[in-house]
């Protein structure tokens, strides 16, 4: 029987000088490669509250202006255990400026990101990146075709570090 997990998460898209904010992955299916910051909501929590909130959280950068709102869906499966995540996302391109240079305390949660890094839009590629910055890569070369906007599923996901394991 197939485990099905659904995750839904707002996140942010800032470009500098042809660079990309981004985070590093600690833990997750995405750990140990590029990823956009941002997150799950909280309970009463607005989209544009949750991006505000995640985006300082996981860089230390506030969010200035945001803009072009957009949503994607990708399917991570794990085969060897019958589990497939239904990562559900909503994109928002941001300016942003910097507010601290450590990363905030989370009390009881537990950060996720290793910190901002702006990495070149040249050197970012599917084998170091999570879905998400491969959708925004895919946007920023305008590889709108007829199935951008379809759901793309990931069958032989392999989490960077941990060679044993595929989601």
């Amino acid at each position: 029987m197939t485990i099905h997990k659904k995750h839904f998460g707002v996140y942010g898209v800032a470009y500098v000088n042809e660079h990309l904010l981004c985070i590093r992955k600690k833990t997750g299916p995405y750990k140990n490669r590029f990823d956009l910051p941002g997150g799950s909501q909280k309970r009463s929590e607005g989209l544009t509250e949750t991006l505000i909130r995640e985006v300082w959280e996981e860089t230390g950068y506030g969010v200035e202006n945001y803009r072009n709102v957009r949503c994607y869906d990708v399917l991570v499966e794990e085969k060897e255990t019958d589990r497939v995540v239904h990562h559900i996302f909503v994109l928002y391109t941001i300016d942003v400026i910097k507010q601290n240079d450590k990363l905030p305390k989370l009390g009881q949660e537990i950060n996720d990101s290793s910190g901002p890094i702006w990495v070149a839009i040249k050197e970012l590629t599917e084998e170091n990146t999570s879905p998400l910055v491969t959708k925004v890569i895919a946007e920023l070369n305008q590889e709108l075709n007829k199935t951008f906007f379809d759901v793309k599923r990931y069958e032989n996901w392999l989490i960077k570090g941990d060679s044993n394991k595929k989601i």
